[in-house]
């Protein structure tokens, strides 16, 4: 053995501890995650694109959770209203801007008929906060900050990112599902 080769195999080793020591575990949860974390109010602003098959979707959107209801107005990036959507007493609707009302048990199936996008929204109560769906099974990467990196449930696959280190809000997701892609920015948390 000559001392280039000892060299160059310590600095091989070195190096490749040097890399392990930068990379940050990723944690992975599973479970059904049933009553272990309570709904809360929440009021967000942002924007959203979805697109299934030929139709898409683009808005933005002021969407106010509480634990009786939810009410979301989709608009135009000048503000003018497209659609807004509500959930009370067990029902969903929308009322959409041409003077339509549409009404269905599930806002997949409300947001399919209006839009024909099916906006998986009863999930997104709980993924838009970096939270798997109470009662669903689910898989959940977590970053070295334990905050969502990625959420798989209900067969959408969820990616988070955030604006930065210290926050615990995402900032982002993409969300896919077969033939779905949606895409949401958060604008502001209320």
């Amino acid at each position: 053995m000559t001392y280039a080769w000892v060299w160059r195999r310590g600095a091989l080793l070195a190096a490749t501890v040097l890399l392990a020591a930068c990379t940050q575990a990723v944690r992975v949860d599973t479970g059904m995650h049933a009553h272990a974390v309570a709904d809360s109010p929440f009021g967000v602003t942002g924007r959203l694109s979805a697109h299934h098959a030929s139709d898409a979707l683009a808005a933005n959107f002021n969407w106010q959770h509480r634990l009786d209801g939810d009410t979301i107005v989709l608009s135009t990036p000048l503000g003018q209203t497209l659609a807004e959507l509500a959930r009370a007493d067990g029902g969903v609707s929308v009322a959409l801007a041409d003077g339509r009302h549409a009404s269905a048990a599930s806002f997949d199936e409300l947001t399919t008929q209006a839009f024909g996008v099916p906006l998986p929204v009863t999930g997104l109560t709980w993924w838009i906060r970096g939270l798997p769906r109470n009662g669903s099974a689910f898989a959940i990467e977590r970053d070295a900050a334990g905050r969502a990196s990625v959420l798989r449930q209900d067969g959408w696959e969820i990616d988070y990112s955030y604006a930065d280190d210290a926050a615990t809000l995402p900032r982002r997701l993409l969300l896919a599902y077969p033939d779905v892609d949606m895409r949401v920015v958060v604008d502001q948390w209320q």
